[in-house]
């Protein structure tokens, strides 16, 4: 049975859990992030999501395929920030293993379902 909303999509499901983890860790960072790497983690993490989202409703392969490799992009972004959230000593090593085996498991969805897109020959270009 096809999904009838993002929110049955499972790489919007493992993206979602991911923008949760990193709510939930957002108080870790001190005061002087708050206008610097905390909007900017935040933003590209609710950016994976939202595309994953935004993109569901797309019609054809192409516009499906843009907006899922926005948020591979967006994916990516929010590695470079969980190693540098660690790196600078505002993630313990248990957290940024935790953050880390979020991300992979959104990395490893998003890209079968990218995969599983392009494969699929009843989406067309036209």
């Amino acid at each position: 049975m096809a999904s009838t909303t993002f929110k049955e999509v499972a790489a919007w499901k493992r993206a979602h859990e991911f923008v949760l983890a990193f709510y939930q860790t957002k108080s870790m960072f001190p005061d002087d992030e708050k206008f610097a790497l905390v909007p900017q983690f935040q933003r590209a993490a609710i950016s994976i999501a939202a595309n994953i989202a935004e993109g569901y409703k797309k019609l054809s392969k192409s516009d499906k395929l843009r907006f899922f490799n926005t948020a591979q992009g967006s994916l990516e972004e929010c590695r470079y920030y969980i190693v540098l959230s660690h790196d600078v000593g505002y993630y313990s090593e248990e957290t940024a293993n935790y953050m880390w085996a979020k991300i992979e498991e959104a990395s490893i969805v998003l890209n079968a379902y990218c995969q599983a897109i392009k494969d699929n020959k009843g989406i067309t270009d036209d």
